[in-house]
């Protein structure tokens, strides 16, 4: 049996001429939690999609579980969860309707023990008689989690799983992921939150299909070059526009009411910096260098210097 749990080489999948997924590689060891982030269109969930078997791969190969993709699929798919984006849940059923339900598609005949473990795992039990339409978001997607376990299987595959969860949802679901983590269970996961990403062994950076880079977030974050500087000041974009391109600057990176610079030598360049932003009438409000983020790595990985670019959901700013 492979110590990995999948095993993918050079996977491709094209839709009418557009290239989701590009030549992508990828390998999750068996037990580890494999964090797949990157921004929207950037395909995840494509990937995700083809390792469920519910895409077909342009190119490439997939092994799942020591398994070829292309000879076991349904060996393969009786020992993977999957949970979607939008598991769907039937809202005029019980929680414990809705578990018996998914029971009976994975042809699980005797699942009232592991019904009554995925209750206590989930601390659902004492909601197991209302209907799922009546449910808050962080409850659905527990139960959504559930029953995508009922069959116990030795790989989960979530795709964005917390999305749109309340953040103390979001805590109690990590718990969940810690504790099935301990049974030896293997995840992968996609995620927009780089907070999410710092928890698990391995992340990889995709961007426009491709593997950017993969590792330990500790190891990721030593492949920025330079100083990080956060700069806060009540006019972020008029900042940016003003020290774009400025010597001794290698990125200027907008997040939301503050900047990241990237910079050779911060102590340096802050001369530099509150000259052109003096120049530009744009008050500074506060300097200090700050540790690399995976948000500052991705950015400097997949944007061109200077370029700014869009922020991902963190704790702070998540639904």
């Amino acid at each position: 049996m492979s110590d990995l749990a999948i095993d993918v080489r050079g996977l491709v999948k094209d839709f009418d001429g557009l290239r989701a997924v590009d030549g992508l590689d990828l390998t999750v060891a068996a037990g580890e939690m494999f964090g797949l982030v990157g921004p929207d269109g950037g395909g995840k969930t494509t990937t995700i999609r083809l390792l469920c078997g519910l895409l077909e791969p342009s190119a490439g190969s997939v092994r799942i579980l020591g398994f070829d993709f292309g000879r076991d699929r349904e060996r393969i798919k009786e020992k993977i969860g999957y949970l979607s984006q939008r598991f769907s849940l039937y809202g005029d059923l019980t929680v414990d309707e809705n578990i018996e339900f998914f029971a009976e598609i994975h042809r699980q005949a005797d699942f009232r023990e592991r019904r009554e473990e995925l209750l206590a795992f989930t601390r659902l039990a004492p909601f197991r008689d209302r209907l799922a339409d009546r449910l808050s978001g962080g409850m659905r997607q527990k139960l959504a989690l559930a029953c995508t376990l009922v069959h116990t299987p030795r790989l989960l595959l979530l795709d964005e799983p917390t999305t749109g969860v309340d953040p103390v949802s979001r805590r109690d679901f990590w718990k969940i992921l810690s504790g099935l983590l301990r049974t030896g269970m293997t995840i992968l996961m996609t995620t927009p939150y780089l907070d999410e990403a710092e928890r698990c062994s391995r992340v990889g950076l995709v961007d426009r299909g491709r593997l950017v880079a993969a590792g330990p977030p500790s190891s990721l974050k030593s492949l920025m070059r330079g100083e990080v500087v956060e700069l806060v000041t009540p006019e972020p974009r008029r900042a940016r526009r003003a020290l774009d391109g400025l010597a001794g600057l290698r990125e200027v990176q907008l997040f939301g009411d503050r900047l990241n610079l990237v910079a050779d030598d911060a102590r340096a360049v802050r001369p530099v910096v509150e000259r052109a932003l003096g120049s530009a009438g744009v008050p500074l409000g506060g300097w200090r260098v700050v540790p690399p983020s995976l948000e500052n790595v991705f950015i400097s990985l997949t944007r061109s210097p200077t370029g700014g670019g869009a922020p991902w959901p963190t704790e702070k700013s998540s639904p």
